[in-house]
């Protein structure tokens, strides 16, 4: 199944943010596509699917791919540690090597989800950037891990498995500066703002919410976090028929800096394809100035 969206043809205007940190001038709009992936537990299998969903949506256009969180397995302690990889050993990591070599052969950037990263004997929830020249442009640890309780309904500690990330990533590519956050590195504003501040004109957050937090959640936060910096905001989460015991909420979406939702999916498997026109941060700032609205002098007073 395919989704996508109708393109805006509004004027761009470069931003003066994005301008000092010189992202590069001749981008305006592009497609994003967001491969929603059915996960089973056969690495290979997942290797293939996410292969295929990668060049499907590149033949509509896609010059930007973003994968799920935990795409190559289950999200199951009884998979990470079986299925992590060790991204320094490049000839003995099959997830790193395959998405070098898609982002290479079709010349896109790639997004590419999360997978578990083993590394200094510890399991990481990791996201890895690559540039058109299949080159690694990045690495994201997922910051802030998910440690929920609530009796009755769902009880999941993920800092039983993962160690957390130290540091935030944006990534200047060939579609402009891109900050990258992990599911549950989205509930924390704070580092969208700082992604704003830095220059992103889009966060990109592969994540697999559950289904009770991701009725209750999952679009309010993208939602959220556009508004608030008026960027754009991509999410990206594996399909609900995935294998293991966690139900996943799906909805892989793309929201403007307006908050309005451009482009999403339902639970199953799917890719999104979507334009993305940078025009629309300059006039949604332009119009509403929230930097020039904001009263430091209060809150940190």
């Amino acid at each position: 199944m395919m989704a996508s969206s109708t393109p805006s043809s509004i004027e761009h205007t470069m931003l003066a943010a994005s301008e000092q940190l010189q992202v590069p001038s001749n981008i305006t709009k592009f497609k994003i596509g967001l491969c929603q992936l059915s996960v089973t537990s056969e690495k290979n299998q997942n290797l293939a699917c996410a292969r295929n969903s990668i060049k499907a949506a590149v033949e509509c256009g896609a010059r930007l791919v973003v994968l799920p969180e935990m795409w190559n397995c289950p999200y199951s302690n009884d998979y990470f540690a079986k299925f992590a990889e060790d991204f320094e050993n490049e000839d003995a990591s099959p997830t790193f090597s395959m998405l070098s070599e898609a982002a290479c052969s079709h010349g896109i950037t790639i997004v590419g989800g999360s997978v578990p990263e083993s590394s200094d004997g510890q399991l990481y929830n990791t996201s890895c950037v690559f540039g058109p020249d299949g080159k690694l442009k990045a690495k994201h640890r997922k910051i802030h891990l998910f440690d929920i309780e609530i009796p009755g309904d769902i009880t999941f500690k993920e800092s039983d498995f993962f160690a957390a990330g130290d540091n935030p990533t944006i990534v200047d590519t060939d579609v402009g500066l891109i900050g990258i956050g992990i599911c549950h590195d989205i509930r924390f504003p704070e580092l969208a703002a700082l992604y704003r501040e830095k220059g992103a004109r889009i966060i990109c957050y592969p994540g697999a919410f559950n289904i009770s937090t991701g009725e209750l959640l999952w679009e309010v936060m993208q939602r959220a976090r556009a508004a608030d910096n008026q960027l754009f905001v991509a999410t990206c989460s594996p399909s609900r028929d995935s294998s293991g015991s966690y139900a996943i909420w799906g909805h892989s979406t793309l929201v403007g800096p307006s908050s309005e939702i451009i482009a999403t999916s339902g639970h199953e498997e799917t890719v999104v394809v979507a334009e993305i026109d940078y025009s629309k941060i300059e006039l949604q700032r332009k119009g509403l100035p929230l930097d020039k609205q904001k009263r430091a002098d209060i809150y940190l007073s």
